[in-house]
């Protein structure tokens, strides 16, 4: 099958095109290269080019003709957001109606989205399913919001067929050590962790330990990067089968508290960091946890990786083995 990739050179776009690499599609991968690298993409073929770019948008996707889209491409720091709101709109959303204007054009109906658990802002039930209200509260989530909206719209106007995931705590390596995240500016827990373990920073910082949870800190719920990759697999197949639009949460539907992390990434690197624990951060609610019953049920997806230690193991071999601008 012939599938075009937007911002496959990124960390869970690099991940997904090393699974669908490995079953043996034909894949166009296009990134600017602003946050991802060369380097990552193992499979297919790399067009550095950015989605502003309508005519080398249309160009490319005329000559490769694909069969579905998956859409990687975006800005996703939160609280970058808060400070760079317009980026973020003109980036997430103005490029991203770029796309699926050229997509229309050229009558390119199966699509793929990369979205969000900050859709729903701080949630009143846990765990989330896919019918919490969507109640951003940055202008990350926003923008997430505005473009599944536009894919409903699309969807309900005929002919185009989508599946927005929605991404909870993604984390973890290929357990190769080949790829894994490699952010100039990380705010992951998880990395964060591993790296002032490395060294790399003199102390990890705990904000909030008043939070109504077991021990104080906040909750979320942590996927092994390669089990989303295959969920996006198993999206596309199932798309492609029913062409059915829907929207799915993916998540192992448990979660583990700051100290957890932390205590679990003290044990895999055997390095007794040091942690000083301050106030609240702004709109982080307590606890995060996805419902994934309809990703599991419409798919047949089943994680492989659901084991946090697990998942910071994979992460500590990519950190010890990471040297790179």
């Amino acid at each position: 099958m012939n599938l075009f990739i937007t911002g496959g050179a990124g960390y869970i776009g690099s991940h997904v095109v090393k699974a669908l690499g490995e079953a043996g599609h034909n894949l166009l991968i296009f990134d600017n290269l602003s946050t991802g690298h060369e380097w990552a993409v193992l499979y297919g073929t790399l067009i550095q080019g950015d989605l502003a770019d309508k005519k080398l948008l249309k160009e490319t996707l005329s000559n490769f003709k694909p069969d579905g889209v998956i859409h990687f491409a975006a800005s996703i720091q939160v609280e970058e957001s808060v400070r760079k709101p317009i980026a973020y709109y003109l980036n997430n959303v103005a490029n991203s109606l770029n796309l699926l204007d050229v997509l229309g054009e050229l009558g390119i109906n199966y699509f793929i989205y990369s979205s969000t658990a900050a859709v729903y802002g701080i949630p009143e039930v846990i765990p989330i399913t896919e019918q919490t209200p969507l109640n951003p509260i940055s202008p990350y989530g926003a923008s997430k919001v505005m473009v599944e909206k536009a894919l409903q719209d699309l969807s309900h106007a005929g002919g185009f067929n989508y599946i927005a995931l929605r991404y909870f705590n993604v984390a973890g390596a290929d357990f190769m050590g080949r790829i894994g995240q490699a952010y100039k500016e990380t705010t992951h827990l998880i990395t964060r962790a591993l790296k002032t373990a490395k060294g790399e920073f003199p102390k990890l910082a705990i904000y909030g330990t008043d939070y109504p949870t077991s021990d104080g800190t906040c909750i979320r719920d942590y996927i092994h990067v390669d089990d989303l990759a295959q969920a996006h697999i198993l999206a596309l197949e199932y798309l492609l089968e029913t062409g059915r639009s829907n929207v799915m949460n993916c998540g192992y539907g448990h979660g583990f508290s700051v100290k957890e992390v932390v205590n679990i990434t003290k044990k895999v690197t055997g390095v007794d960091f040091a942690v000083e624990e301050t106030g609240r951060r702004a709109g982080d609610p307590p606890v995060i946890v996805a419902d994934s019953k309809k990703l599991r049920e419409l798919t047949g997806w089943t994680p492989k990786h659901d084991e946090l230690e697990y998942i910071i193991q994979t992460a500590w071999c990519w950190e010890r083995s990471l040297n790179i601008s």
